[in-house]
């Protein structure tokens, strides 16, 4: 009989501290692609409360010795647009809020570590064309350049260095690839979001290869960039 007595009211308080609490299921994805120009990524988050909580519960994202209000959306989940610049991840956990009908204040953090959030860089640029239709410079007697890039997950990194080689093997390929020079010195320092570029030259008007840049950028030690010279028509 004790032990049933027991068994019973072990029920019953668990069933009283389910009625006085709360809730949270994440639901934002735990990869992002970098947005360049807005630099801000949905949270979204699903809050559950017991019989005894009072309505509204209040979510917050904890960050930095900040909090950052999420609003109650019409389907009724929480959510947010949350700023992250120049980072290849951020760190996301939540502060929940909320009333007991007696009148006491609980908060909670969800999940009690944060969750890692991964940012993509968006790839770099792939091809360039480069307009020779004018003439060339008077002193180098060629045709000059620039091949730009943007490093949005790193508040600084370097292209450390280049190389030219033809787009395939491939005679008329290697032919083209021939005539182009590197004319910048490396490393080249790049700032988050301040494009930055290499500076490649001809003495041909048709000319194209491959850049190959490398980096000191996590994830991106190297990177391949077709480029063309070639006279462009003029706009209509």
């Amino acid at each position: 009989m004790r032990r049933e007595i027991g068994y019973c009211c072990l029920v019953a308080v668990a069933a009283a501290l389910a009625g006085c609490g709360v809730q949270l299921q994440d639901e934002t994805p735990g990869r992002f692609t970098a947005n360049p120009d807005v630099g801000m990524y949905p949270l979204t988050v699903k809050v559950t409360s017991g019989a005894m909580v009072s309505k509204p519960v209040y979510v917050f994202v904890v960050a930095d010795g900040g909090k950052v209000p999420l609003s109650l959306a019409p389907d009724g989940t929480y959510q947010t647009m949350y700023p992250v610049k120049c980072k290849s991840s951020f760190p996301l956990q939540y502060l929940a809020v909320w009333r007991l009908q007696g009148g006491m204040t609980e908060s909670e953090l969800f999940p009690p570590q944060p969750r890692d959030i991964q940012l993509t860089a968006p790839p770099l640029t792939k091809q360039q064309s480069i307009d020779t239709s004018g003439k060339p410079d008077k002193k180098t007697r060629s045709w000059q350049g620039a091949v730009q890039y943007s490093i949005i997950t790193a508040s600084q990194a370097h292209i450390t260095g280049a190389h030219l080689e033809p787009v395939s093997q491939d005679k008329a390929d290697v032919a083209a690839a021939k005539p182009i020079s590197i004319v910048s010195q490396f490393p080249i320092d790049s700032t988050c979001g301040s494009p930055t570029s290499v500076v490649l030259a001809t003495k041909a008007a048709r000319a194209h290869a491959n850049l190959v840049i490398d980096t000191d950028l996590p994830g991106v030690p190297q990177w391949t960039t077709r480029v063309d010279f070639a006279p462009q028509a003029p706009q209509q």
